[in-house]
């Protein structure tokens, strides 16, 4: 199975995108009341997504502090998951894509010419909607992550760093005593926690997640909402999620996005709301986000 998270191989291909003079200012609006800016370890600013010339988002400036659980909400379309790529450079992988604007790392841009793409995967590990181990063992699978970013540490040090991570993702238990089986052997729960595992090995500073539980049954997907509520501790979380109760159950904030679809069917997603999670679910300051929680549209 070929892992979508491997760009090593592609990171010498890829082409710098000039990127908007803006400001680097993020508009009110997309704070929340008690700052979220202010101690955001992300933020983008002003950022506009192109596949070509077809805008797929729109003016998008959003804060990401740090050590906690940000949900990105909204109906199919609106640009969820495109945003989500944006901040580790995964759309960097589609020629046409292009992103303007910002998308700043305490304070330094994550497009500029100087940064490397690599580097910027390492700091900002990804989980994917589908479970995706490698069909190595388990313990191969962690230790991935570590090895292409240039982990020079002894067998001992390895075999600690792969306990430590299956320890984050709440499966040392389950997998000590079998760690040269292959991945595949693991229930489809194990295996995205397996692949939290491999995300977290390099120790980055933001964990990405798009939809991890959507393939995931109910149990499976609890187990997965409690390690996201203890890995706040070490790491900040982006989550995309179609759930609203999962949003609702595990955020402290939530962006919803909308779409606007012009006369020649295209869909644009742009940023409606910004907040607090319990402010925006209760009392929202837009119409449109609470047409979308309650249910009158999405």
């Amino acid at each position: 199975m070929t892992d979508r998270t491997d760009i090593s191989e592609e990171s010498d291909q890829m082409a710098d995108e000039p990127t908007a003079e803006v400001s680097e200012e993020v508009p009110a609006a997309a704070t929340t009341a008690d700052g979220a800016s202010q101690n955001a370890v992300m933020q983008t600013v002003g950022m506009d997504v192109f596949y070509g010339e077809f805008k797929a988002v729109e003016n998008v400036s959003l804060g990401f502090p740090e050590h906690e659980i940000t949900a990105l909400i909204g109906p199919s379309g609106c640009g969820k998951s495109t945003v989500l790529r944006c901040l580790n450079r995964m759309n960097d992988l589609i020629p046409s894509a292009r992103v303007d604007g910002k998308v700043l790392m305490h304070d330094k841009d994550i497009y500029e010419s100087d940064v490397d793409p690599v580097e910027i995967r390492r700091r900002i590990g990804m989980v994917f909607q589908q479970p995706n181990p490698f069909s190595k063992s388990i313990y191969d699978n962690v230790a991935w992550g570590a090895k292409i970013n240039g982990f020079k540490g002894k067998k001992s040090d390895m075999d600690d760093l792969v306990e430590r991570a299956l320890t984050q993702a709440a499966l040392w238990g389950e997998v000590k005593d079998k760690l040269d089986e292959s991945g595949y052997s693991l229930s489809g729960g194990q295996q995205q926690r397996l692949c939290i595992a491999r995300a977290v090995a390099p120790e980055p500073e933001v964990l990405l997640m798009d939809e991890p539980c959507s393939a995931l049954d109910p149990i499976a997907t609890l187990r997965i909402e409690e390690l996201m509520l203890d890995l706040k501790q070490a790491y900040s979380i982006i989550i995309v999620t179609h759930n609203m109760q999962q949003a609702a159950r595990v955020s402290d904030r939530t962006a919803f996005f909308s779409v606007d679809v012009n006369a020649s069917g295209q869909r644009t997603g742009r940023l409606v709301e910004y907040d607090e999670t319990d402010r925006l679910f209760t009392s929202p300051a837009e119409q449109e986000t609470e047409d979308y929680i309650t249910g009158r549209f999405g």
